[in-house]
């Protein structure tokens, strides 16, 4: 039994300030009147206030301490982004009201955050358009790949390959299976794409390569220019999967640099909440012979500067989400933009770089650094060495969670051994990521002197080690144990 349940005690209650309303009963059709009570825990409101509290104290935040989850780009949300999006003028709003009678009279303030927000992402990103409507990162690629899809066919092209680098993250291979394309792997060399490689499985009937720039070990694609070039030949287009878009910021604009379609994680680089579940953003920003196809609808701006939404583009692949996108979560990335400003979002990518550098050499004498040069936003070490004493880079994730920080990213990308790949982001002090060296330092010399008590981490938390891969595929979701 849950804790809540063995808590409760009969006749105990909350207080109600008025008695419920009896006459909604009233409302509700007979046959869906319980007969019987509900059969919930019968407790005082500070019962339920102490149960919900502990709960949230076994979760972990990045409000909570430091979360270095490599890839993933865990930086501090400011809190001013909440309260912008929680004023009334737009947290009232209803998603139907553009449809009615005034409608577009009556949201003109969030028409013009939509619409200049899309503005600003073209700017940052060298795109010609961009659409709010996808819902997270992956589904943003996915609008992505549909919209590459669009391109094609209209032109008559019988393209049935997508090709991603072996260091991709896993959404890419499955964003262009959904789509219907076959997928390609593009092996690396030297921790980048190797254009030779590319060569290889480059035909007409390719249809677009997907990339990270900089890529999931933390390094910049030198070749870009090369790879190009290439698929020019044969009209194949170039994604960008946005996820480490926070490291170049301001210093690249991947239009620029000849990608076609890219997708950006406004939680990752654009400071809106991450994890959970959810809401997520992941809007799509496309080069000018990829405008036709984005989704429906789209923000438009008259000549007397009055905004609209319109549905009027005969080759767009149509509607990806319901509505507008998560209007709450553009809301924040646009008040986190219009806060920082350009040179402000300039600053975060140089911070980003220079903490991430900052890491890998305080710990390049005791984790083995596979590509030792100069990173971008993360880094990826190995903990080969350490395994052979029979500790490995779970081990190692896992006694970071007694130390109080998050683990980073273990395993991935694939091509490095005992990967950790760590990403400090730019919004922690050099404070803090002295004491998470320090933590680590401490932890690999254990595993040094004490494997087996690095190989027994956590101890401190609410629960130890689980079997995962057992708790995934029989999971128990009822109360009963």
């Amino acid at each position: 039994m849950s804790t809540v349940f063995a808590q409760s005690v009969s006749g105990r209650e909350g207080v109600w300030p008025t008695p419920p309303r009896r006459e909604l009963e009233a409302l509700l059709p007979g046959e869906l009147l319980r007969e019987t009570p509900a059969g919930l825990p019968e407790l005082s409101e500070l019962d339920v206030v102490r149960h919900f509290t502990a709960l949230s104290q076994k979760n972990y935040g990045v409000d909570s301490n430091f979360y270095p989850l490599g890839s993933c780009t865990m930086k501090y949300n400011p809190k001013f982004c909440e309260d912008v999006a929680a004023l009334p003028g737009f947290s009232r709003l209803h998603p139907l009201l553009p449809q009615l009678p005034r409608g577009d009279e009556l949201t003109q303030g969030a028409l013009a955050v939509m619409y200049e927000t899309e503005r600003w992402l073209c700017e940052i990103t060298g795109m010609a358009e961009f659409t709010l409507h996808p819902m997270a990162g992956a589904h943003g690629e996915l609008t992505g790949v549909l919209t590459i899809a669009a391109y094609h066919a209209d032109k008559g092209n019988r393209k049935t390959r997508v090709l991603c680098p072996d260091s991709a993250h896993g959404t890419n291979p499955a964003s262009a299976a959904i789509a219907g394309y076959e997928v390609v792997s593009v092996p690396s060399k030297d921790g980048i794409v190797d254009p030779d490689a590319l060569a290889e499985v480059l035909d007409d009937q390719v249809a677009a390569v997907m990339m990270t720039c900089p890529n999931t070990l933390g390094l910049f694609e030198r070749n870009l220019p090369r790879i190009v070039e290439m698929l020019r030949k044969v009209d194949a287009l170039l994604y960008y999967d946005g996820a480490n878009l926070n490291a170049v910021m301001g210093k690249m604009r991947v239009g620029d640099a000849g990608f076609d379609v890219v997708h950006v994680n406004l939680h990752k680089t654009f400071a809106t909440p991450h994890g959970g579940g959810g809401p997520g953003a992941g809007p799509v920003g496309v080069s000018e012979r990829l405008t036709p196809y984005l989704p429906i609808s789209r923000v438009v701006k008259d000549n007397s500067c009055r905004y609209h939404l319109c549905y009027d583009y005969p080759k767009s692949i149509g509607y990806v989400a319901p509505f507008y996108g998560n209007f709450g979560v553009v809301l924040k990335a646009y008040a986190y933009m219009v806060r920082l400003g350009r040179e402000g979002l300039i600053r975060v990518s140089e911070n980003a770089v220079l903490a991430a550098n900052y890491l890998r050499k305080r710990l390049d004498d005791v984790l083995e650094m596979p590509y030792d040069r100069v990173c971008m936003h993360e880094f990826v070490a190995s903990a080969e060495k350490q395994s052979h004493n029979g500790v490995r880079a779970l081990d190692i994730a896992k006694a970071l969670l007694d130390r109080g920080y998050h683990a980073p990213t273990i395993y991935f990308p694939l091509i490095v051994k005992e990967c950790l790949m760590i990403e400090p982001t730019e919004t922690e002090s050099k404070a803090t990521l002295d004491a998470f060296v320090a933590d680590l330092r401490d932890i690999l010399s254990q595993a040094e002197t004490d494997p087996e008590a690095v190989r027994a981490a956590p101890v401190t938390l609410p629960v130890g080690r689980l079997d995962e891969t057992r708790a995934a595929r029989t999971m128990v979701i009822t109360d009963d144990m």
